[in-house]
């Protein structure tokens, strides 16, 4: 059924590799008692754990009803453990929270049994092993036997073909020692219990097999399963073609429920988690409102500045740097020319700013602006306000008390003949770029 060959296990601490199984080959029955013992660090409680799937071996083979396990995948480690391998630990690592029932009941909740089946199954094993009437109990409120005992029925609940047990008596007095002892004794009547243990009277009287280890290799076999008495027994199974058994996997419900249980019974751990946790979320929602409202109120201070400073598009505008730089490029290009000695040449400034300022002038295509801003949509969602300026004079009248008509001054040449100034000299005195000022001017749009 359970065949060794040639077992070797290696861990590496640091730089340093440190075998803990050097070679160990046995077999075992379908149904024995077999006890492993030897000196700690020998190699005990490597050796179950391999069989158990706990730990992997490094090399050699483990063989589980004639099937090697060397291309075994997590899914079929798993399955192997769920289904054929029950544990017996020296802890117990029973669930303080949970009641003795919930306890056994957890090992079927990856077998996908129904939670009256769990149930049901649960009492039995219980009674089996004399708890039948502690039903109710949590771990704390129960002795060291009894807990193993609870152990005990948890590992049996799924019915395994292999029992695996690592120093059950370890904390144990002597009087429950041999109560548990008495258990496994009767266990080991219909399937294979393998139990590392320190306690070489113990093993002497109930087990039926004695393996003992040194170093990492097997020096004794009380009672060796050979090769022959396997075949002659026909213990060794071929690979059974029934189809693959189901993946183990919990049902929603059952973990839904598992879920619901533990918070309830674990209230402080749960008030303190969902805190936090909504310090957390808090915290981010905090950091995320600060930013979207700086940005908002960044973006509203760029918009009143625009809306105060806005950005003008004339149809005909100066470049000034290019007007600039082609009036020096002109300047310079009259100082490169050769001049001849004790001659006078002219330098024409004036016609010089002209040309610059003529070749500084560009004309926009308004018209085809117009078309573009207005099937923008995301220029005007960006933008303020958007205003169009027509050259078109205002002719505005004044209504006189006598009924007469006064006409508004519209442009800066009225302005001139109204404060008794000559045009000419006002225009010479101001410039030429005044001739068409008007003195209205239109407001940006508020909103």
């Amino acid at each position: 059924m359970l065949n060794l060959k040639n077992i070797v296990k290696t861990y590496k601490t640091g730089n340093e590799n440190v075998v803990a199984l050097k070679g160990v080959s046995v077999r075992f029955r379908k149904n024995e008692f077999v006890a492993i013992l030897g000196q700690s660090g020998c190699g005990k409680t490597t050796m179950l754990n391999i069989i158990g799937g706990l730990d992997r071996y490094t090399d050699g083979d483990l063989i589980i009803a004639g099937k090697s396990t060397k291309q075994f995948r997590d899914s079929d480690w798993d399955n192997y453990r769920n289904r054929r391998v029950g544990f017996v630990f020296q802890n117990y690592n029973l669930i303080p929270h949970q009641t003795v029932l919930s306890n056994v009941e957890l090992a079927l909740t990856l077998s996908g049994v129904s939670k009256h089946e769990r149930r049901k199954r649960a009492k039995e094993v219980l009674e089996k092993v004399g708890l039948g009437d502690q039903l109710k109990k949590k771990p704390n409120q129960m002795s060291g036997g009894q807990m193993q005992r609870v152990a005990i029925a948890r590992a049996l609940i799924n019915n395994p073909e292999i029992l695996l047990a690592d120093e059950p008596t370890g904390a144990l007095d002597s009087e429950t020692s041999v109560q548990i002892m008495e258990i496994l004794k009767e266990v080991a009547k219909d399937r294979l219990v393998i139990m590392v243990t320190h306690n070489p009277d113990l093993a002497d009287r109930y087990s039926t097999r004695i393996i003992r280890l040194l170093d990492g290799k097997i020096t004794d076999d009380t009672d060796p399963y050979t090769d022959e008495q396997a075949a002659q027994a026909g213990a060794v199974e071929q690979n059974k073609k029934s189809g693959r058994k189901k993946k183990p996997s919990m049902s929603f419900m059952t973990a839904l429920s598992l879920s619901v249980n533990n918070l309830l019974t674990k209230k402080a751990r749960t008030i303190l988690t969902a805190f936090a946790g909504s310090i957390g979320i808090i915290g981010i929602a905090l950091i995320m409102s600060v930013s979207t409202g700086v940005n908002a109120y960044i973006n509203s201070i760029e918009r009143n500045t625009m809306a105060s400073y806005p950005i003008t598009v004339s149809e005909t505008t100066m470049d000034t740097s290019a007007m600039l730089s082609a009036f020096m490029n002109s300047a310079n290009a009259s100082h490169d020319t050769e001049q001849q000695e004790n001659t006078i040449y002219s330098n024409d400034i004036v016609v010089q700013m002209m040309e610059s300022m003529t070749a500084g002038v560009t004309t926009n295509n308004l018209k085809d602006f117009k078309t573009f801003l207005e099937s923008n949509e995301q220029i005007k969602e960006n933008s303020y306000d958007i205003k169009y300026s027509y050259s078109t004079g205002m002719n505005v009248y004044l209504n006189n008390d006598d009924g007469t008509y006064t006409k508004g001054l519209m442009n800066i040449y009225e302005l001139y003949d109204a404060m008794g100034m000559d045009t000419g000299s006002a225009s010479e005195m101001m410039g030429s770029a005044v001739s068409g000022s008007s003195v209205w001017t239109e407001l940006v749009g508020d909103s």
